[in-house]
């Protein structure tokens, strides 16, 4: 977790880089100005995956490859390009882009990664560190801070919400819902699951990740889920037959017994996400959402 004094470090760096190229308050974020300001670009005509893929045969270790495959982006310092792994959504490559960008601007890791013969350095705690920090950079400067909070608080409680916002920052749905749950006001949580099984099999997925605003919390406890979660499940249910969005009502186990929740569910193709919220929890707003192909 980052000290308070290193997120305001990196906050400053952040509003600093918005507003220097003019993007505060520009919708969708104008990432590529933020990257260009930054003295970057973004690489084209070569794919991450072909610089991994040469990268990966210098390897014997299962478990490193393991960890370099899994690589989004990647910033060559020397020649100030981003290279991207082009099989991302157009949200996801927003975020590795300021993540690269964060790499690049925050003045403690240029410093010490221009040293990349040294051990300390090369310790897995100062590389962990810099990623989540990276992370926070990227979030932040894409969400641009409050204005996101300002945006989401004139609409509706719903999960129609944050897919409105994803495309008014030009976020991924994923980063977006679980950034609204996160800094909600309300009493709401998200449930995020995977690997549905296939038609004709039992159904079942996987609960990949779980999240809850502070009110929820305070008012429910921290909900306990399996983790593989079958038919009786009804957004399960929902999961396996392929919907795209539906809702419904569950009954869930919390510190205060047996509440019903309202769930509200979407299923991008990649994940289904759950937003569930106790029954009178939504907010009426004079703002009216419509979306496309929903």
């Amino acid at each position: 977790m980052l000290e308070p004094h290193t997120k305001k470090d990196i906050e400053k760096r952040s509003i600093e880089i918005l507003k220097g190229c003019g993007a505060y308050g520009v919708f969708p974020t104008p990432v590529d100005s933020i990257v260009t300001y930054s003295e970057l670009v973004v690489g084209t005509g070569i794919d991450v995956n072909s610089i991994k893929d040469n990268f990966l045969s210098f390897f014997s270790s299962d478990i490193l490859k393991s960890g370099l495959a899994k690589i989004r982006g990647l910033l060559d310092r020397s020649e100030k390009v981003i290279y991207l792994d082009n099989t991302q959504n157009f949200g996801r490559k927003n975020f590795v882009k300021l993540h690269e960008v964060g790499h690049e601007v925050l003045p403690w890791q240029k410093k010490s990664l221009a040293y990349l013969d040294d051990d300390t350095t090369l310790s897995e705690y100062v590389n962990e560190d810099f990623e989540e920090e990276a992370n926070y950079f990227a979030s932040i400067t894409l969400f641009q801070h409050d204005r996101f909070i300002a945006e989401m608080s004139k609409l509706e409680l719903g999960i129609k919400a944050p897919m409105a916002l994803a495309k008014q920052f030009g976020a991924s749905v994923h980063a977006t819902i679980r950034r609204y749950v996160e800094h909600s006001k309300k009493r709401c949580a998200l449930l995020i699951l995977e690997n549905i099984s296939l038609m004709g099999q039992p159904a079942s997925c996987n609960a990949r990740d779980y999240f809850q605003s502070s009110k929820f919390e305070k008012t429910f406890g921290v909900l306990a889920w399996p983790e593989t979660m079958g038919f009786r499940w009804p957004f399960v249910q929902h999961y396996y037959f392929g919907k795209k969005f539906t809702q419904g009502v569950v009954a869930l186990k919390t510190e205060n017994g047996e509440v019903d929740f309202e769930f509200h569910f979407f299923n991008n193709t990649y994940n289904a996400f759950v937003l569930l919220f106790p029954k009178g929890e939504k907010n009426k707003t004079r703002t009216k959402i419509v979306l496309a192909d929903t």
